[in-house]
């Protein structure tokens, strides 16, 4: 009897021994990857235009675009702009414009770009240049909304800019023509077109050019800039154009 006590303890103790670490305590199971939320709203998209793409130095480029769902639209160079409009740019040199546009559903882009034929346009003392090159260089067109005459804020911008140059040059005359899109009569765009051009006059006199100095005509639908049948192309026809007036 004895034996058989002194022969299970044993036994017992090394049982107890192996079975011991299958008791430890479970870890607990990593915690999984949370993948990062969705975009929410539809992607944003965005399309831009140069017109004309291909210029000498000095000449002026309209740059248009048009974006959807996008809360930023960037240009680069230019900054911050709406988010569909049209801007007078004058490049030195050949440029790729690029436009970013930003919104809850992501990022779209798109470029445009300027081929500029000749040497970079050097910068010249005004005392040599000619009145047509000054002109050029500092009177823009200005651009309007579909079926309107209202002066934008953007075109209110580039109008003071024209007015300060008109102001330092009083012996300047200038003729400013109203420009229509294709769509509508002969006769309703001739008068959008007088319309248009008053608009940018009044402006021009409320910034103290001196009315003896313009002179208005009305082209209607009939000189378009661009003649593509598409939002982009008539947001360039819908403009008033500036030039000077020859005696």
């Amino acid at each position: 009897m004895n034996l058989r006590k002194t022969v299970f303890v044993p036994f017992v103790l090394l049982l107890a021994l192996t079975t011991l670490p299958g008791c430890k305590k479970k870890q607990p199971p990593a915690p999984e990857e949370t993948a990062p939320p969705a975009a929410t709203g539809p992607a944003p998209t965005a399309t831009m235009k140069a017109t004309p793409s291909v210029i000498s130095a000095g000449d002026q480029v309209a740059l248009s675009w048009q974006t959807t769902d996008a809360t930023s639209v960037t240009i680069d160079g230019i900054g911050g702009v709406p988010s569909s409009g049209v801007k007078t740019v004058t490049p030195t040199q050949s440029t790729t414009y690029h436009l970013t546009a930003t919104g809850p559903g992501g990022t779209a882009e798109a470029s445009a770009d300027v081929t500029v034929n000749g040497p970079p346009a050097v910068s010249v003392p005004t005392n040599s240049m000619s009145a047509e090159e000054m002109f050029k260089s500092n009177v823009q067109d200005i651009f309007f909304d579909y079926d309107t005459y209202d002066i934008r804020s953007d075109a209110q911008a580039t109008l003071a800019k024209d007015a300060d140059f008109l102001n330092r040059n009083p012996n300047i005359k200038i003729v400013i023509g109203g420009y229509c899109d294709e769509r509508g009569s002969d006769e309703y765009n001739l008068a959008l077109g007088q319309n248009r051009a008053d608009a940018a006059k009044n402006a021009l006199i409320t910034a103290g050019v001196a009315a003896n100095r313009i002179r208005v005509v009305s082209y209607g639908k009939e000189k378009p800039f661009c003649t593509e049948s598409n939002e982009q192309c008539w947001q360039l026809n819908r403009r008033a154009g500036f030039t000077m007036d020859q005696p």
